[in-house]
């Protein structure tokens, strides 16, 4: 699993070498800047999946067009894992926790409209869990259609956390709405 999520991020690392024509942050308008704001669900995965049987959230990304092809950005957003009615073992967690991610956006568009990739990677703050369990490390590849005022997109999440109490992991779809910068 390491070696995917290596690859995953080398080949989001080197897709901007395939692009021609750089932007710098001076240059940000309403053809090459957006805020993304949408809604998620998702099933959860791993060990987590014998507490939480739902997620439901909101997501939030601002993104910069840094070429034709390629944005960069940064994402938040709200994830609430819902509990299930019997969930042994994880005592400490009443009603579910919640996920407040805080990454930044890697994004490849080889066309104006249509298939696109990206991930997104950072750290997220867990709410609803004991002390001890306040978050970890996140990637959150994904693959999905856009066009100049939608994305949907799969995609899968992994919280890695330094201790084992809680291995956080769901697999969703997401749909944003772009709205422009003026």
């Amino acid at each position: 699993m390491k070696r995917i999520y290596l690859l995953a991020f080398a080949l989001t690392f080197s897709l901007p070498a395939f692009a021609q024509t750089e932007r710098s942050l001076e240059e940000i308008d309403q053809s090459n800047s957006w805020l993304k704001v949408g809604g998620l669900i998702a099933a959860p995965s791993g060990p987590v999946s014998d507490y939480s049987s739902f997620v439901f959230g909101i997501d939030v990304a601002a993104q910069f067009l840094r070429t034709n092809n390629f944005g960069v950005g940064v994402a938040t957003g709200y994830s609430q894992y819902f509990e299930k009615s019997e969930a042994p073992g994880y005592q400490g967690m009443n009603d579910g926790f919640g996920a407040i991610p805080l990454g930044l956006l890697l994004r490849y568009y080889p066309q104006p409209e249509g298939i696109f990739v990206g991930t997104d990677l950072g750290y997220t703050f867990l709410t609803g869990v004991s002390s001890e369990n306040k978050g970890g490390a996140y990637i959150r590849p994904m693959v999905g259609y856009h066009n100049y005022n939608w994305n949907v997109f799969a995609y899968y999440n992994h919280i890695f956390r330094p201790e084992t109490t809680i291995d956080v992991q769901s697999i969703g779809i997401a749909l944003t709405r772009n709205l422009r910068f003026n």
